[in-house]
């Protein structure tokens, strides 16, 4: 009786454990139609690295429509440095959404400006928004020309 008492504790233990682990993403999620084209640019007689941008501002990203609203940023850049991204428009219908955008953007934005890029991990439990997010993000590094 004891063995069996520990041998369901151990399994459901390990259960907990294998279901609290960060999904991998779905596929479809970011289907490939939908992905920026990538472009490989030559170099500039200032010697900058290809895709390289020195541009200033703050530049709107595409509003993303997302299975709980549209999502939108503004990233502002400093000689071609991400140094703010601000959050436009985020799903708030509700206040679980309300309570997911509240955890997951700030985060999301300080792995942009740590990555000086959109592409980033998405937040657990905020995958539409995160994703939305990030290709907000990218249209907006696209029109800083970067």
């Amino acid at each position: 009786m004891r063995r069996a008492v520990l041998t369901t504790t151990g399994t459901s233990a390990l259960v907990v454990v294998l279901l609290s682990l960060k999904p991998h993403q779905a596929p479809g999620l970011l289907d490939a139609s939908r992905r920026p084209a990538t472009t490989v640019s030559p170099r500039t007689s200032t010697g900058a690295p290809p895709g390289a941008t020195t541009a200033t501002g703050t530049f709107n990203g595409d509003p993303v429509d997302t299975r709980y609203g549209p999502v939108q940023v503004a990233a502002t850049l400093v000689k071609g440095k991400l140094t703010a991204v601000r959050v436009l428009r985020a799903p708030d219908e509700n206040g679980r959404d309300q309570e997911i955008a509240a955890f997951a953007l700030p985060r999301l934005t300080q792995e942009a400006l740590g990555a000086q890029s959109a592409d980033i991990d998405s937040v657990s439990g905020a995958s539409y928004t995160s994703q939305g997010y990030m290709e907000s993000l990218q249209s907006a590094l696209d029109r800083a020309g970067g």
